[in-house]
């Protein structure tokens, strides 16, 4: 459970789409990083009659030691918190969720992607929906912002927080609990040394292709040992990996995925970044703006992240994010540039993509075409001039 997360910033079109999933599914799933916010969504959700089972708590999983006979009678709105901690609730809810009429609707919140949970789940197959749940997003604070949702990242206590120290010292004790309890729970048996020195170079990384190689040689484990290591970095919404897109083009495209630490806040504090002027000054300035910026494009795109993908030859061409949705194709192309141009990269991706447009993201303030399909869109327009894709 996610404690003293009362009185955070609304988020009504989480709320809107949760809602609307318990309507249509008897379980839904709330899945995201902890201390992301799932508990706060949930009791918006429902906040009288709900019935909370925390199963981190042990009284709370004694009350579920048979779970056909407590949850069987319980109406309304049932929610399940740290469902990954009893993967073994999966088989009673499937029972539970095929009574007609359902008297009850569970709503289950967990760090665990659907991919750590699938096997677990595979039960409620057809009768569950996936929720994933991010922190916040500029459609949620405002285009003014920007500045400090990047500085600070999307964390609630990290964003809120009262002061740049403050939001630094939460995000410092985040990574710590992280990389000595969270890791560990999840299979990486490394030493703590290691767990943080493995962290820290995928925070290198960040913005560039994968070598799974050269971090396994620092290491001294094998490169499938290493992108194990990276798969429950990801499962665990700490990583957004970025697969390539692939595609007979009669040409050599670049087939390691793109890594990124998933919150700014969270990279910029395993970079020792504390400040704007610590930011602007560092090597990792420009990966650092990419990478936040693609997290508020699937946002306001409203994209799934199997939608999603990056697109590189090995002459250099390369486009940030492609979005795929159906038969269109959507660039974006990230610059930590007031003047973005046009370049070859970007005529390239164009040509051998045949995209619908492609999007110049760029720091600037203002939005303004650049040629046929191209234009340079400014962040801090991006809620009015960036439009959410329908259909697919």
């Amino acid at each position: 459970m996610e404690p003293g997360d009362h009185g955070l910033l609304a988020r009504p079109r989480e709320v809107r789409t949760v809602r609307r999933l318990l309507r249509e599914y008897p379980v839904v799933a709330i899945l995201g990083a902890r201390q992301v916010g799932k508990t706060t969504l949930a009791k918006t959700l429902a906040r009288r009659g709900v019935r909370h089972f925390d199963l981190e708590n042990e009284r709370d999983r004694a009350r579920l030691a048979e779970p056909l006979m407590t949850l069987e009678s319980l109406r309304g709105l049932v929610v399940l918190d740290e469902i990954q901690r009893v993967p073994s609730l999966f088989e009673p809810l499937r029972v539970l969720a095929d009574r007609r009429p359902s008297p009850a609707r569970f709503l289950l919140l967990g760090r665990a992607s659907p991919a750590l949970l699938r096997h677990a789940s595979e039960s409620l197959a057809g009768r569950i929906a996936y929720h994933e749940l991010g922190g916040f997003v500029l459609e949620e604070v405002g285009a003014d912002q920007l500045s400090k949702l990047w500085i600070r990242g999307g964390f609630p206590r990290s964003f809120l927080a009262r002061s740049d120290r403050a939001a630094v010292e939460w995000r410092l004790d985040y990574l710590r609990s992280y990389l000595e309890r969270e890791l560990p729970m999840l299979g990486i048996r490394i030493a703590p040394e290691s767990v943080r020195r493995f962290v820290q170079m995928v925070a290198h990384y960040h913005g560039q292709t994968w070598n799974g190689s050269e971090i396994g040689r620092s290491l001294g484990v094998s490169d499938f040992t290493v992108r194990g290591y990276l798969d429950l970095l990801s499962s665990s919404y700490m990583v957004r990996v970025l697969p390539p897109w692939h595609e007979n083009l009669g040409k050599r495209i670049v087939k390691a995925p793109k890594v990124y630490v998933t919150d700014s806040g969270l990279l910029h504090a395993l970079l020792h970044i504390r400040t704007r002027e610590d930011l602007e000054g560092h090597p990792k300035a420009g990966a650092s703006w990419e990478g936040f910026m693609i997290t508020q494009i699937v946002a306001k795109l409203g994209v799934r992240r199997e939608e999603c993908y990056f697109w590189g030859l090995h002459s250099g061409a390369e486009l940030d994010l492609l979005v795929v949705r159906g038969r269109r194709r959507y660039g974006f192309e990230i610059k930590l540039t007031e003047a973005p141009s046009i370049t070859p990269s970007m005529r390239s991706a164009m040509e051998n993509l045949r995209l619908e447009r492609l999007d110049v993201v760029h720091a600037g303030a203002e939005t303004f075409p650049l040629a046929t399909k191209i234009r340079a869109l400014s962040a801090a327009r991006i809620l009015k001039d960036l439009k959410p894709l329908v259909g697919g």
